[in-house]
């Protein structure tokens, strides 16, 4: 919901619309007309996530056994305190490319920390699974956190490009890449795990977000073009750069779980066994 909320300010042309931070208008509650709605809902639901996350984090260094959980939940809320940071400075400094992109890619890096939360915090990943063996080459491990960290940076390019940093043209040459990599991993995992429920699984969410996203990014490049001539956001607009940017990080929470579930029961590649001297193991010669 946050990160619809952030995509309909972008797309409303409201990130302006609120000039002071952390109050609004000097107001807790300011009039809720125009560009201001989206961006006083935009920080009320930012607020929420904040406390939630705080929550999170004490509630995980109470219970959690794991260490590297306990890190992951503070990691998370050290992620909203950098936010919240970031989205002050974009208000105080009204509307800097830079800052607002870095907004934008650290707000997908709380998103897939939460989702790995998520996943280590589920009743799969703490019961006893048999390990897989990966024969193949290149390992599905690499494969799959390969393909997260591009569809990591290919946000970060969409990101850039409703943000003003930069063009369309390297967002494009991204999706190009990016469908090569999908195509490449899920065949991969498909291949040699197909019979894996949750390998399986991650593979069949990851091809529909994708494919979806697709369709959904020609879409949008549609309603951007039209929207040039436009005085004000249309609502085809809107509604198609929202949902790009919404199943977007669903393409990357997928990925990230396709990661996680491999990382979880493929074991990682074994180390290969030192030969042994010559001559070690010669049996002993008969004195006959």
């Amino acid at each position: 919901m946050l990160l619809v909320a952030g995509a309909l300010v972008t797309s409303n042309d409201a990130a302006d619309s609120v000039p002071d931070w952390p109050l609004a208008y000097g107001k807790i509650i300011p009039p809720l007309v125009g560009g201001i709605r989206y961006e006083f809902a935009h920080r009320v639901l930012a607020a929420l996530v904040a406390i939630l996350t705080t929550v999170l984090a004490i509630w995980l260094a109470r219970i959690e056994s794991r260490r590297f959980v306990r890190r992951l939940g503070w990691t998370a809320l050290g992620l909203v305190v950098a936010q919240a940071l970031l989205g002050a400075g974009r208000v105080l400094f009204r509307h800097p490319p830079v800052i607002a992109t870095t907004h934008a890619t650290v707000a997908q890096l709380f998103f897939l920390t939460t989702v790995a939360l998520a996943v280590y915090t589920s009743a799969w990943s703490v019961r006893e699974q048999p390990s897989l063996e990966d024969s193949g080459s290149p390992r599905v491990r690499f494969l799959t956190a390969l393909t997260t960290v591009a569809i990591l940076i290919q946000l970060v390019l969409g990101a850039g490009f409703r943000h003003g940093a930069f063009g369309i043209l390297p967002h494009i040459i991204g999706a190009v890449l990016l469908l090569g990599i999908v195509v490449w991993t899920a065949g991969a995992v498909k291949a040699r795990f197909g019979s894996v429920p949750e390998l399986r699984r991650g593979v069949v969410l990851l091809h529909a977000t994708f494919g979806a996203q697709v369709l959904l990014g020609i879409a949008a490049y549609w309603a951007v073009a039209r929207a040039i001539n436009e005085a004000q956001p249309s609502a085809p607009y809107v509604i198609l750069t929202v949902a790009h940017v919404f199943v977007g990080a669903l393409v990357l929470a997928s990925s990230a779980f396709l990661t996680l579930a491999c990382f979880r029961r493929i074991r990682p590649v074994a180390s290969v066994a030192v030969p042994a001297r010559a001559g070690a193991s010669r049996p002993a010669r008969s004195g006959a």
